[in-house]
């Protein structure tokens, strides 16, 4: 897991990456919930994610967005930070230009900033968002949603509400062409405090079935 140091808008930015196993290996990128709330790529969930990733043979990175630990520039309300993702993304892509597909995967304030790097990118196939701030930023940008994925939300989030998360799913099953799972994880808090090994468990299901070959999603 090689620590890395890579430029981003605003200065370096700091990362951990796991290398392609194999040519033409996916890429996947993990995002970490909000800055101001002590968010870094060391969260508890940012790493389970990056590790099942690994696990199944991506290229994998997870990063600090500015102004955390040694990344530079100061917190940006979101703005900033959805240009770092992009950068981080050209980073992996300039290491490894052979990846056939890339996914992204975000918790919290993270999963808000990957769904809009999702709009801009279209090699992105796939997404993971954990906890969505639904209640607390505008999604509206998602019209429409260019890939399918999966919303995973604790019924007791006392952060995001269930049903603020409720309404941006049914809003995007609207869609014709894409497919959005989503599951509830009873009891659990903002955090998952008490219920990792529940998230990841809905996170691999939805793994499995999606990198499937004979997977009905594309």
């Amino acid at each position: 897991m090689p620590d890395v140091i890579f430029p981003g808008p605003e200065g370096r930015l700091e990362g951990r990456f796991s290398p392609p196993p194999r040519p033409r290996a996916p890429v996947a990128m993990i995002l970490h919930p909000h800055p101001q709330g002590g968010g870094t790529m060391n969260d508890r969930i940012t790493q389970a994610l990056y590790k099942t990733f690994v696990k199944r043979g991506f290229a994998v990175l997870r990063f600090n967005f500015r102004g955390v630990g040694r990344s530079q520039g100061t917190f940006d309300n979101g703005v900033g930070e959805l240009s770092d993702a992009a950068a981080a993304l050209d980073w992996v892509q300039s290491f490894h230009p052979e990846a056939q597909t890339t996914w992204i995967a975000g918790f919290s304030f993270g999963a808000w900033i990957g769904m809009q790097l999702l709009m801009r990118r279209p090699e992105i196939r796939g997404f993971i968002s954990v906890a969505p701030p639904a209640n607390m930023y505008d999604f509206s940008f998602l019209a429409p949603c260019p890939s399918s994925g999966i919303i995973v939300q604790g019924t007791s989030d006392e952060v995001v509400t269930a049903s603020a998360v409720q309404k941006l799913v049914d809003k995007l099953r609207t869609q014709k062409g894409i497919t959005i799972h989503h599951d509830e994880i009873r009891g659990a808090n903002h955090f998952f405090e008490h219920e990792l090994d529940q998230l990841m468990k809905s996170v691999d299901n939805y793994l499995d079935m999606r990198l499937s070959p004979d997977s009905p999603i594309r």
